[in-house]
């Protein structure tokens, strides 16, 4: 019935696709990852959800016989690289990421050979194409601890995150050489509404994800990933923050510590050509595209398939496992 009616998913009601999304999972042995930056509700469905780091991790060791990534593509392509033997589904394979887009690979793979002395590390927002022209992957869980682990005068290029590098640089000491890329969500936030909201919450923290510019880390209690600041915000005594990344993760935090207050921190303000004032905002349009609709088509359908090249593959799981490796 579900396979054959295609105007089925609008005629459920959000509890029935709830449950619909529940059973097909049951039924076909799937499990459903989710990002912390999707859509609430999906999140309230997953299986599991987690950053990029514990996605990968999670999808390494499930023995599901189909993984639903509820993210971008590139962390779809991440699950089937290390699951070859599993049906990898992404519910919108529209759903891209700007920093990945900031990185194609045939660039980056020419930039790599004109510094042939230099370790290659690649920020797990990138391509598969682009992870297999790289050494190690990292994420922004574990791209310090995975640097440091390096030896010190270890000639380094870092890529594509020019923001997470000049972190990563400051933090460590280094001098990676860095590709110039950013994600637009966290390229958005603004020091200067920060502080303006500072001024009047003066007792809130600030939680600011190191892909934000540098002016705006300067200005964090906690720098950190998502999974670092939701952790953060748990534990520490503070019952109000600011926080600087992608407003998914609000959601989470609110669940976690519901008695404590969360603000989205504001983005720059934007102009067209013509002085009329843009859209900007704190959430990311791809991860968005991901909704509950979407989701149980795509199980009900088991379209569309995440599929990488086997060669791209073979060459790009090596650095994602080393990543693996050094995180445990």
């Amino acid at each position: 019935m579900f396979k054959t009616n295609e105007n089925m998913a609008s005629t459920l009601t959000k509890e029935e696709l709830k449950q619909e999304i529940r059973r097909l999972a049951n039924e076909k042995n799937a499990v459903i990852m989710a990002h912390y930056y999707v859509d609430g509700e999906v999140q309230d469905i997953a299986d599991f959800i987690g950053d990029s780091l514990a996605l990968a991790q999670q999808a390494a060791k499930t023995d599901a016989d189909i993984i639903v990534l509820c993210g971008v593509h590139f962390m779809g392509e991440t699950a089937a690289i290390l699951c070859p033997d599993k049906k990898v589904l992404i519910p919108d394979s529209e759903a891209t990421c700007s920093l990945a887009e900031s990185c194609p690979a045939d660039e980056f793979a020419q930039f790599v050979a004109e510094h042939p002395d230099h370790t290659v590390i690649s920020y797990v927002n990138t391509t598969a194409a682009t992870k297999a022209v790289t050494d190690i992957v990292v994420t922004s869980s574990n791209a310090r601890q995975i640097v440091e682990s390096l030896p010190k005068d270890t000639p380094i290029i870092f890529g594509p995150d020019q923001n997470l590098g000049n972190y990563i640089n400051a933090v460590t000491g280094r001098n990676m050489l860095l590709w110039h890329g950013a994600c637009h969500v966290h390229a958005r936030f603004s020091a200067e509404k920060i502080i303006e909201l500072k001024a009047k919450h003066p007792d809130a923290k600030v939680l600011v994800h190191p892909e934000c510019k540098g002016p705006v880390v300067k200005l964090a209690d906690k720098v950190g990933s998502t999974a670092a600041l939701l952790k953060f915000a748990i534990s520490d005594e503070a019952t109000e923050f600011i926080v600087a990344t992608e407003s998914g993760i609000l959601h989470e935090m609110q669940k976690k510590a519901p008695n404590k207050t969360f603000i989205p921190a504001p983005p720059e303000e934007t102009f067209d050509e013509s002085g009329s004032r843009t859209c900007a905002c704190n959430e990311c349009e791809y991860m968005k595209m991901v909704t509950l609709k979407k989701l149980y088509q795509c199980l009900r359908d088991e379209q569309p398939i995440v599929t990488v090249d086997k060669e791209i593959a073979a060459k790009a799981v090596k650095p994602i496992e080393r990543m693996l490796e050094l995180s445990k």
